[in-house]
């Protein structure tokens, strides 16, 4: 069922990274917030897999971060969410994230909405909201290191 706009003047979350699409279309084309738990569970699954992106997962709050995730996805696709999270630069101050491991999280990214048969256009609609974000969240130009976190579930 689609869900209503929301109004042109409502305030986007201050920490989302880029404005709301408009309409729903996207954000029905992922399966609503349902769709978007599914993929994400996939996706953490694939990040984990991932030895380029593995050292940034394992170890961390793997539910906290999906949940961050859907929220962020759902407001970025105008599903009437609110991204409660830091911005980018903040979530990833500890972290030395390279471009080799930037577009390993997209091509995760890419294998989970597959997995989920979400259409090409749509993919690129969110792809396009989401690449201006890796400014933020890429922090070094040599080898990546990933934080260390105590072990979280």
């Amino acid at each position: 069922m689609a869900q209503p706009l929301m109004a042109e003047t409502a305030a986007h979350s201050p920490n989302l990274g880029n404005t709301p699409m408009q309409g729903t279309e996207t954000f029905e084309a992922f399966g609503g917030k349902e769709g978007l738990v599914k993929i994400m569970d996939d996706f953490m699954i694939g990040l984990v897999a991932d030895p380029r992106t593995k050292p940034f997962f394992d170890n961390n709050k793997q539910t906290f971060i999906k949940a961050m995730l859907v929220e962020q996805m759902c407001e970025l696709m105008n599903g009437g969410c609110k991204y409660p999270g830091r911005d980018m630069k903040a979530s990833h101050a500890n972290m030395k994230v390279n471009r080799e491991g930037f577009n390993a999280l997209v091509e995760q990214f890419q294998f989970a909405m597959d997995k989920h048969n979400v259409p090409f256009s749509a993919q690129n609609k969110l792809l396009a909201k989401l690449a201006p974000m890796y400014r933020e969240i890429e922090t070094t130009t040599g080898d990546a290191v990933a934080p260390v976190f105590p072990k979280a579930e």
